[in-house]
């Protein structure tokens, strides 16, 4: 049996600074929308269903690159989670708009879910299009 988390959530998202640069309150509120959002789309395409694991966690790491695939770690036997890492330019983010915000935390956590949705063999069709979406907003 897959462990569970000690929350109702099915998406987690924290944040990690890889240069001097620290997040600002806005970046969170725009992360937590991101969150709510796609939390929701992952419940309802069944990308749960089934898995080895029972919710995802994604390290955002502000630095220097961004990255077009994540990076994995081992999923936890105590909390059930397939913990991920992606890396955003943090250039990006520091004079950008709230919506800009949205469009570049939405593209690197749906790269992600994508990518580790094609590795576990999860539904990945409607992640893939709002990907697509996403991907002719940002410039």
């Amino acid at each position: 049996m897959i462990a569970k988390p000690p929350h109702d959530r099915k998406l987690g998202i924290l944040e990690v600074s890889l240069t001097e640069q620290r997040p600002k309150p806005q970046w969170g509120k725009a992360l937590d929308c991101v969150r709510d959002e796609l939390e929701s789309i992952i419940i309802n395409t069944g990308y749960l269903a089934e898995a080895p694991f029972s919710w995802v966690t994604i390290a955002i790491r502000y630095g220097l690159k961004n990255d077009d695939k994540p990076s994995y770690q081992k999923i936890n036997k105590k909390y059930g989670d397939l913990p991920l890492a992606i890396e955003i330019d943090t250039h990006e983010l520091i004079d950008a708009a709230p919506h800009e915000l949205k469009l570049i935390y939405k593209k690197a956590v749906l790269k992600a879910l994508v990518h580790a949705g094609h590795r576990f063999q999860r539904p990945t069709e409607g992640l893939e299009a709002m990907l697509e979406s996403v991907l002719g907003q940002v410039h």
